[in-house]
């Protein structure tokens, strides 16, 4: 069966996750929505829930037949993902405590993933309006809003010592912290949201992200993973080891390095060195 990562493709989900963050911006801008928990500091709003709505249906609408296991969709509507050739992973706001902190470091992003592997993703920045995308055989980009598009290339550094790390701030504790340590990177910049860490690897805005403890779930590296990939850069778990877009276990239990290939080496095995 062909797959469908082409430029047509990436351009469908690059329109979907701009209209979907429209909607998004405009509820922030609105600034009236409840807060829930879904669990502890997992927060959720009308702008996660409305957003996924969007998005399903309209993926649902231009590629009929292919799964979405979207974040806010109840698992049942995904059911079965794991036997089909592909899927789409949605995760319609990326960073809802970022949301919620008003500091604007918040994504929405649509990855696709083809036999196990993410080979298309957008990444779309509400506040402010960037937006990143990338596939396999297309390369990778930032799209400006008039369709402009600057191709990503990562950094060179290949030094820990001289790395600028991006960091979680919202999903760090003792043991992260000591973990991070042992990298011994040039510096540490907190930020908000998988998806603009990751891609601030892939445009060379930094030079590594790390998160030496659960990383949320598929939804939060699918579309990440495809643009730093087709960027150059690399996107694990914490052991070197890839995400299997085929696992019903969607939860990325153990971490994330995204690094060009050298640096990503280099953190592999400092914190494989700091566990013995």
């Amino acid at each position: 069966m062909k797959d469908l990562a082409s430029a047509e493709t990436l351009e469908a989900m690059l329109t979907v996750a701009r209209a979907a963050a429209a909607l998004v911006k405009r509820v922030y801008d609105a600034h009236d929505y409840v807060v829930e928990l879904k669990g502890p500091k997992d927060p959720v709003t009308v702008a996660d829930r409305d957003a996924n709505a969007l998005i399903v249906a309209e993926l649902a609408r231009l590629f009929p037949g292919v799964p979405v296991v979207a974040e806010e969709s109840p698992p049942e509507a995904f059911a079965g993902f794991e036997a089909e050739p592909r899927a789409f992973f949605v995760d319609p706001l990326d960073g809802t405590a970022e949301f919620v902190a008003r500091n604007g470091e918040f994504a929405v992003m649509i990855g696709l993933a083809e036999h196990g592997r993410p080979t298309a993703g957008v990444v779309v920045c509400p506040d402010g309006g960037r937006a990143f995308a990338g596939a396999r055989g297309v390369g990778a980009f930032e799209v400006a809003a008039t369709g402009a598009r600057t191709p990503l290339t990562g950094s060179r550094v290949t030094s820990l010592a001289e790395a600028r790390c991006v960091v979680s701030r919202s999903h760090r504790d003792a043991a992260v912290d000591a973990a991070l340590a042992r990298l011994g990177c040039g510096a540490l910049v907190p930020c908000g949201s998988a998806g603009i860490k990751a891609v601030r690897v892939a445009t060379g805005e930094a030079d590594l992200y790390v998160h030496p403890a659960r990383a949320g779930m598929r939804w939060d590296t699918c579309a990440p993973e495809a643009i730093v990939t087709a960027a150059g850069s690399v996107l694990t778990d914490v052991r070197g080891a890839p995400y299997d877009y085929r696992s019903t276990a969607l939860a990325n239990s153990s971490g994330a390095i995204c690094a060009p290939p050298a640096l990503h080496a280099l953190a592999v095995e400092a914190l494989r060195e700091g566990a013995r």
